[in-house]
């Protein structure tokens, strides 16, 4: 038979169970506009009943707070985390690409492109009708170095932007870095707790918003598990939390974590020949390889590899067709076959030395070149620099796959500056074709020059002409390793070393502008200007633009179409990463208010809860008093 003071400890658990709900209740209250914060909840159940050995056989022992447990669903952080990812990835790509619509503006108060190349036609025009005369010469030359200037501005831009990117991709490792850290730690303190018996309610908050802080920067996934004891096989309350982001590479492993470290390319690691340099490639802490370029990265990053490495999946790969081991002179053959690597206008290929892929192996090499053999096949020879790198190179490459870069389905800031790269080849050689083709004569007699070169690091220009043939199967060639800018240098004739960067006006004619070619036939007068005339057509004629593959203008227009060309890209990336931005975001707003409508704070709900616990804790109070007065009757009258 229970005590006689059995029905005051009844009471006295009510009492205890309703301060512990009205402690919940103002913490909830308190924490209301706590971000992150899940609203917590006293859970209550019946003590065990006590066997009385009576007629009604056990009595009701009262109540108890088991646990104060936090109010959460995880399906809605699952989801919250992956439209996370492609909010992230959305809003910085937005935002870039507003930069590089800013670049390519052509309006009444920003003087583009159009602006630019009409100047330099109108003053070319003004030339037509007195081509002897010197002062409208130097007028088309200064007009010409405009233009050159022009590309020489976007080219610096885009890669200033793309530094910026580059840094704004180390700012983003650092913080995944940091919330690896602070989510190891917390994982540390939970167990802690936990493993004996506890909640850590406040710290499972914490963790879960900076997990909702990295899915911005990456895709997240988590997994949680109980640690068994598999000898005594019980739950001993603490569990394994497992981070992974970019596709499945792990980040947290409860107390352990991995960081990501950033590693700047040295210049003969180069991918693009127009990229800057110092360009981040990531690796873990641990030596393993990031996958940089994984289609399941998500999030910032990314936008940002995207955004930085992205060449519209147009990137260098072929097969391997010869292989030479010699000791100090090794290299490789590799075919190509697709169109846009077939022509050097179009060529992306680093000026100085980067890293092919031959298969599973990777090869660093100094120099590279082109040509056509005799089987109509288009050939690259590259030649392996044996300093750098851990592989040895052998006969066992011959039919493997041959890669330098990545494939990136994006158009970011490689792509625009080959566009800007290949028009400016394109521009350059027909010009300066028609300049010196057979009879051209300046105002002194002398055969025609070039009027578009390239300007080189040493101070110096590449005087480009024709592509050097060494019969009817040579295309082209090209050596990194070459040092003359001469005319009578064959590998400086591609137009490949031409650049939106070195766009320039060749010296001679800067100069003295009397010496640019305007008409064809020594003995003919300056009226004639028949070369003029044919530099004119450039401007309007797509057919007048033709490369060395047969390619007809730029993309097919003209040249005055070339920044309608280049803004359609802009602006459809810019449209999709605008409409994505504003459709994540939306969803956003909708899943956390979904998330909140579980784990949030209500505080007409709390007001309720408010009020039924004080119900609660006065009703349990009154029964203390009650059994208190039945108690000193008890005593104090009956002698008991």
């Amino acid at each position: 038979m229970p005590s006689q003071f059995f029905g005051l400890n009844i009471s006295y658990t009510g009492l205890t169970a309703a301060n512990a709900g009205l402690n919940t209740t103002a913490n909830n209250i308190s924490n209301a506009e706590t971000e992150g914060y899940s609203r917590q909840s006293a859970l209550q159940e019946a003590n065990l009943a006590l066997r009385t050995f009576t007629t009604y056989g056990s009595a009701g022992a009262g109540v108890d707070t088991i646990a104060i447990e936090r109010i959460h669903d995880e399906f809605y952080d699952t989801k919250y985390w992956d439209n996370n990812e492609k909010l992230g990835e959305n809003n910085i790509k937005a935002y870039y690409m507003k930069s590089l619509e800013n670049y390519f503006v052509d309006d009444d108060h920003t003087s583009g492109f159009n602006t630019t190349l009409d100047l330099m036609f109108n003053a070319l025009e003004e030339l037509s009708k007195n081509s002897g005369d010197s002062a409208t010469k130097a007028q088309f030359v200064n007009y010409s170095q405009s233009l050159c200037d022009y590309f020489n501005t976007i080219s610096g831009q885009l890669t200033e932007l793309q530094k910026d990117i580059n840094m704004e991709i180390k700012d983003s490792i650092s913080q995944i870095n940091s919330i690896a850290e602070q989510v190891a730690t917390l994982n540390k303190q939970i167990n802690v707790i936990e493993l004996t018996g506890a909640k850590a309610n406040e710290l499972r908050d914490k963790r879960t918003l900076l997990i909702d802080e990295l899915s911005q920067y990456t895709s997240v996934e988590v997994k949680e598990t109980p640690i068994i004891d598999t000898v005594n096989n019980y739950d001993t309350g603490g569990n394994r939390y497992m981070v992974t982001i970019a596709g499945g590479q792990l980040l947290v492993d409860t107390n352990d974590y991995h960081t990501i470290e950033c590693v700047q390319r040295e210049v003969y690691e180069t991918v693009n020949q127009s990229d800057a340099v110092g360009l981040y490639d990531l690796k873990w802490s641990n030596g393993a390889t990031f996958n940089l370029y994984s289609t399941m990265t998500g999030g910032k990053l990314q936008g940002l590899i995207e955004l930085r490495d992205g060449n519209n999946t147009e990137f260098f790969n072929g097969t391997v067709t010869a292989v030479d081991t010699t000791i100090g002179a090794q290299s490789v053959d590799v075919k190509v076959d697709y169109d846009y690597l077939k022509d050097l206008d179009k060529c992306t290929l680093s000026s100085t030395g980067g890293k092919i892929t031959l298969g599973v192996e990777t090869y660093y090499y100094s120099s590279w070149s082109y040509k056509i053999n005799e089987k109509g096949e288009s050939i690259y020879t590259f030649n392996i620099d044996e300093k750098y790198g851990d592989c040895t190179l052998s006969n066992s490459r011959l039919g493997a796959e041959a890669k330098v870069g990545k494939s990136v389905d994006y158009q970011g800031i490689p792509y625009y500056q080959e566009q800007i790269n290949e028009f400016v080849r394109l521009f350059a050689k027909c010009f300066n074709k028609i300049l010196k083709q057979d009879g051209a004569v300046d105002s002194y007699g002398n055969p025609g020059q070039i009027l578009f070169a390239g300007n080189d690091v040493l101070g110096g220009q590449y005087d480009f002409d024709d592509y050097y043939r060494n019969g009817a199967n040579i295309c082209a060639s090209f050596d990194l390793d070459a040092v003359s800018d001469t005319d009578a240098d064959p590998y400086y004739d591609s137009y490949y070393l031409l650049t939106g960067a070195n766009f320039a006006i060749n010296k001679d004619i800067a100069s003295d502008p009397t010496r640019l070619a305007t008409r064809t036939g020594l003995t003919d007068g300056d009226s004639k200007a028949d070369v003029v005339f044919q530099l004119l057509e450039l401007k309007s004629d797509a057919t007048k633009l033709v490369s060395d593959s047969g390619t007809i203008g730029f993309r097919g227009g003209s040249s005055s179409e070339f920044l309608q060309a280049l803004l359609s890209d802009v602006a459809l990336n810019a449209q999709r990463a605008n409409s994505g931005e504003t459709y994540y975001s939306t969803m956003s707003n909708t899943i956390n208010n979904q998330r909140l409508s579980v784990s949030g704070v209500d505080s007409d709900e709390e007001a309720m809860s408010l009020v039924r616990y004080q119900n609660s804790y006065n009703l349990a109070s009154k029964m203390i008093q009650t059994f208190t007065e039945i108690y000193d009757r008890l005593i104090l009258e009956t002698g008991v």
